[in-house]
């Protein structure tokens, strides 16, 4: 099955603060077959690896993500820990039984994991964002992410 983490570890890894890259517009996203996309690395502070990715369909402004996800050691692996999803599709949470069809955050978890699923499988719907941007503001809120201390980020939205 691969590297598992534990919840603890994947709160650890969540909380852990980590530095955004010192130029705000290298988050403007590039074109890419049918999307947008832009992937980031993000130094944490104690050392671990992040990857900062945001895709969004060129076609469907409401079909986007906001990735957090954690490289694992010596590994080009990517560990989702948090998956910030546009309204686009229905999403269906396999153990609880639930669906709907919303914006929701994924959130990886144990339990996932040990059912084989991708570590990151779990979501659910949030009333948080209903914008790329605003989920980006989210993540950083919710997941450590630390701005350069000269930030002009909102000379660049959209």
């Amino acid at each position: 099955m691969g590297v598992r983490l534990s919840e603890a570890d994947i709160a650890r890894l969540v909380a852990e603060p980590k530095r955004l890259c010192a130029d705000p517009k290298r988050l403007a996203l590039r074109p890419k077959r049918g999307h947008e996309e832009r992937d980031l690395a993000l130094a944490g502070a104690s050392g671990s690896q992040f990857r900062l990715i945001l895709r969004r369909s060129r076609l469907n402004p409401l079909d986007f993500s906001v990735i957090l996800a954690y490289r694992l050691p010596d590994s080009s692996r990517l560990f989702r820990l948090r998956r910030y999803n546009g309204r686009s599709h229905e999403h269906r949470n396999r153990l609880e039984g639930t669906r709907f069809y919303d914006f929701h955050i994924h959130y990886a978890t144990e339990r996932y994991q040990d059912l084989g699923a991708r570590e990151d499988a779990y979501a659910e719907s949030a009333d948080t964002f209903s914008t790329l941007e605003a989920a980006r503001e989210l993540l950083f809120a919710e997941c450590g992410v630390l701005r350069p201390e000269n930030d002009q980020l909102s000379l660049f939205e959209g």
